[in-house]
């Protein structure tokens, strides 16, 4: 177990604990692991065939490789980054009314895909207008800090919301970026961790300058898609400089971008965090626990990122690593990433977490250098199977003696059965769309007032994009990912929960998406010559993405002969067959799609389909 430095670490981690590591899981298991990790998609039959008939020794490698150039892995590292931005397409609170952020999320998607180092990836968001010469996307980077909950309801207090808003990017900040509960200083000094009241809203004065009010307009007023400062996007950009957003027409895009006032605003400690409380004048500063602010910063946000990178910093880089590691073993070498205090957990291995970081940081901040790292280590090839003795020793897999095993998040279990069946459409970014949901859902839970008052599906291509680019409202987020543990954005959001509910099993049953996409793959199959076994088989593959076992065979094809007698004796094909808005081709044979649509539905709803093992 030695195929990077990452091995040595844990190889010597369970040497003392005397655990022998498991050996490097099957080539098919692997290839999906690697597959849905990288880009959020299983891997196709040709890529499954390639990969088991090239007994190269860089055989993996070379996968790997493949997979970090698909527009895929920009996708899949995007959906990360939108939880701890707190991405959403409306405003949140009472009324919740439409926003139109989503050209920053191309950008992320761009970002991650063009391979922007880590340090440049961050430095834009935080302070891109203050960037010397600043770009229009450098610009449109900082929506970043413009991504939480803004009011448009009549009757709040103006500076009461200017204030949360600022105490939002500062909260953001800590637990994205820093890994520390700064928001436990909004009302007295930390707790726990070595940071005062004072050093908090020294924290929040590299935020408080922004050129923006607490309420800008309420729903039954302006319609304003995005809050001033805000930046507008045109057809001539799109086709020069920010080639990269998907803008579909010709409509006028806005985005809320950073945007700071001429004078200066005075930053007050906040009596009990009440924003009215006003307490000590203070300037934009640092914790001195983590690193002292250098004189040689300017003090705004673009000294902030400079105080960010800056090698001394024992945070900016552990913090990153540890959110990717977490992205690929669902646990990070600090179980608690988003809390790196006297509260958190101590790192399982503090030895790898120091190396990793500051090879990150000595790598240029190289994100797929490190992505690569970590898949090609031996430790992460490993089979998942679990040893009954080793899980006696070590039951939450703390110390890697084998690969982890856990459900894939909600927006990728949509996107394996859109992918597996054909129906996905690959087009990367553009604006959000709302596939199908329970009628009546949002409008239980609205105002009644604005564009979001009612949900009106989209149809077409729109029905069959990434769970990235599932519409979300804040107040009523998309409910099949809400049962699958996705976010609904409030707030930052480093580590989702992974629960496992009775509600998940009746959503992979009932879903229209699943029951179409099991529909619509077995329409394709008939088309195909071959038996129905062998037809079985080739949606197994497509599906769990290994050939399966003899029983597994037997059994499936047992229940297709079942269901075809049922529904040629007395069951009604066309109901069952009555599901999503894809097209039935008149020339198959309904009894026939019916039948083998339930045997892939039953494929869809096997543990194996939606777990990483």
């Amino acid at each position: 177990m030695d195929k990077n430095e990452i091995d040595y670490f844990v190889l010597d981690k369970l040497e003392h604990k005397k655990i022998a590591p498991n050996p490097e899981a099957d080539k098919e298991r692997l290839l999906r692991r690697v597959s849905l990790d990288i880009t959020g998609l299983p891997p196709s039959l040709q890529m499954m065939d390639k990969f088991m008939a090239d007994n190269s020794p860089n055989a993996y490698e070379k996968v790997i490789e493949t997979l970090l150039a698909s527009p895929a892995y920009g996708e899949r590292m995007a959906l990360h980054w939108m939880d701890v931005s707190r991405y959403a397409d409306s405003h949140g609170y009472q009324d919740d009314n439409y926003r139109s952020q989503w050209p920053w999320r191309d950008w992320v998607i761009h970002a991650f895909n063009n391979n922007t180092p880590y340090n440049k990836f961050i430095s834009w968001q935080l302070a891109g207008d203050l960037m010397p010469q600043s770009s229009k996307e450098q610009l449109l980077a900082t929506a970043f800090n413009r991504n939480h909950k803004i009011t448009e309801e009549g009757g709040v207090i103006d500076e009461e919301y200017r204030v949360e808003y600022v105490k939002d990017r500062t909260n953001t900040l800590g637990k994205a970026i820093l890994g520390i509960t700064l928001e436990c200083a909004q009302c007295h000094d930390h707790k726990y961790d070595p940071f005062s009241q004072k050093e908090y809203f020294q924290m929040t004065a590299f935020f408080n300058n922004v050129k923006e009010v607490g309420l800008e307009s309420t729903v039954g007023g302006p319609e304003t898609f995005a809050k001033k400062p805000f930046m507008e996007i045109s057809n001539a950009d799109v086709q020069d400089i920010l080639k990269f957003v998907n803008k579909q027409d010709t409509n006028k895009l806005i985005v809320s971008v950073m945007g700071d006032q001429d004078t200066l605003r005075k930053t007050y400690v906040l009596n009990r965090g009440v924003y009215d409380a006003h307490g000590e004048v203070v300037q934009a500063s640092t914790p001195k626990s983590v690193l002292g602010f250098s004189e040689k910063y300017p003090k705004n946000r673009l000294g902030l990122t400079q105080w960010l990178f800056d090698k001394q910093n024992p945070l900016t880089s552990r913090v990153f690593v540890n959110q990717v590691w977490q992205e690929y073993f669902g646990r990070g070498l600090v179980k608690t990433s988003g809390d790196f205090g006297m509260q958190g957990e101590l790192p399982s291995h503090p030895e790898l977490l120091d190396w990793l970081a500051v090879d990150f940081m000595n790598h240029g901040w190289d994100i797929k250098r490190l992505v690569k790292q970590i898949v090609l280590s031996a430790t992460y090839r490993q089979s998942a199977v679990v040893d009954p003795d080793k899980f006696n020793v070590d039951p939450d897999n703390i110390f890697l003696a084998r690969a982890p095993r856990y459900r894939i998040p909600a927006e990728h279990v949509r996107d394996v059965v859109l992918s597996s069946s054909g129906l996905l459409v690959p087009t990367i970014g553009g604006p959000s769309v709302k596939p199908y949901q329970p009628a009546g859902r949002w409008e239980a839970a609205t105002s009644g007032r604005g564009l979001l008052a009612s949900y009106r599906q989209d149809h077409q291509a729109s029905l069959y994009r990434r769970g990235l680019y599932t519409f979300i409202k804040r107040t009523v987020p998309p409910p099949v990912m809400a049962i699958f543990d996705a976010s609904n954005r409030d707030q930052c959001e480093v580590k989702r929960l992974n629960t496992n509910t009775p509600l998940q099993a009746l959503a992979m049953l009932n879903d229209p998406t699943v029951l179409e996409a099991s529909r619509v793959l077995a329409a394709r199959l008939l088309q195909d010559k071959g038996t129905p076994e062998t037809k079985i088989i080739t949606a197994f593959r497509r599906i769990v993405c290994r050939k399966p076992k003899e029983q597994e065979i037997k059994r499936l094809t047992t229940y297709y002969a079942d269901q075809l007698n049922t529904f040629k004796q007395k069951a009604n094909a066309d109901k069952v067959l009555a599901v999503g808005e894809f097209p039935i081709d008149q020339k198959v044979n309904k009894t026939q799609l019916a039948a083998l649509m339930g045997v892939i539905t039953i494929i869809y709803n096997l543990e194996e389909t939606i777990t990483k093992s």
